[in-house]
């Protein structure tokens, strides 16, 4: 016997199944919301960071929202028309660009100097308004130039830089880059320069940003290098040596070890991954890249 089924019941158990539907879709969300949360707990002992520039095909919207998953604190190589962007994700720019001259013309040439100063006025003071703090500067390449006029040319520079930072309480930051295969005749090239120079100029508001990529093909001994001129550094960035790559295990540096010796420094700024994905999952690569580095 075929027991009748009513109008009622039936829209009670239509009921009772969108009832569970919205609550299995629900416990979905959550399950995701705590994956996520639980992928970008990290360590706590590094600030991670990225380059923008490394992903041009990935809008800064969506790395903005990747990062924030996966634990980043700050994506750099910005300018400060990018700032409203990152601080709808709370992110940070843990390196500010945009100087004029870019990295060939840099603080070595006396020439180069007034517009640097103008722009760096200009700027500090939004950088510094914006919760932001290290503003990228360059050496210039040497174009015959030896390094002691280039140490003299720059410590001037930097000397009328240095009282508009520690106005605005923000830092210069001038970058370590190989000459040897990417920016070749660039004179700030090997950490012992660097060094010096931040003796010259004798401020806490200027300091070096130690690229781990660069300095593995000019000098290597990055580890000693890296405890020895740790008073120096204000930044570190990433990058698979030889070309840039990934920094997993097809190149030839070891992060984790690198990482801690950064760590052991007392080092509280941030690490910004600055490699070239290889891979088609340019995201997948980045997260990688910073769960090897969170040591």
């Amino acid at each position: 016997m075929i027991t009748p089924i009513s109008r009622r019941s039936v829209l009670r158990n239509l009921a009772g199944t969108a009832a569970l539907a919205g609550f299995a879709s629900n416990l979905s969300n959550r399950l995701h919301a705590a994956d996520a949360a639980a992928g970008a707990k990290l360590k706590g002992k590094i600030n991670h960071s990225v380059c923008k520039w490394c992903y041009g095909k990935v809008p800064l919207e969506d790395l903005c929202k990747a990062g924030k998953e996966m634990g980043l604190t700050s994506v750099e190589l910005l300018e400060p028309a990018d700032f409203p962007t990152l601080k709808k994700y709370d992110l940070q720019c843990a390196m500010v660009s945009g100087v004029p001259g870019g990295i060939a013309n840099g603080l070595n040439r006396l020439e180069n100097h007034n517009k640097i100063f103008e722009w760096f006025e200009h700027t500090a003071p939004i950088v510094a308004n914006s919760g932001n703090r290290n503003i990228i500067c360059f050496s210039g390449n040497r174009r015959g130039q030896d390094d002691e006029k280039g140490l003299e040319n720059c410590a001037i520079g930097l000397k009328r830089l240095v009282p508009v930072a520690e106005k605005n309480k923000v830092i210069l930051v001038m970058e370590l880059l190989n000459s040897k295969v990417d920016h070749k005749d660039y004179q700030c090239d090997r950490t012992f320069w660097g060094v010096e120079l931040c003796k010259r100029v004798g401020s806490e508001h200027f300091k070096l940003l130690y690229d781990i990529y660069h300095m593995q093909i000019m000098e290597g001994d990055m580890i000693r290098t890296i405890k020895a001129a740790a008073p120096c550094i204000a930044h570190y960035h990433t990058g698979g040596v030889p070309g840039r790559g990934e920094i997993d295990d097809t190149q030839e540096i070891f992060y984790p070890a690198v990482m801690n010796a950064i760590v052991e420094t007392g080092f509280k700024g941030h690490v910004a991954q600055e490699f070239v994905p290889k891979r088609p999952d340019v995201i997948g690569s980045l997260k990688q890249a910073v769960q090897i580095c969170d040591v």
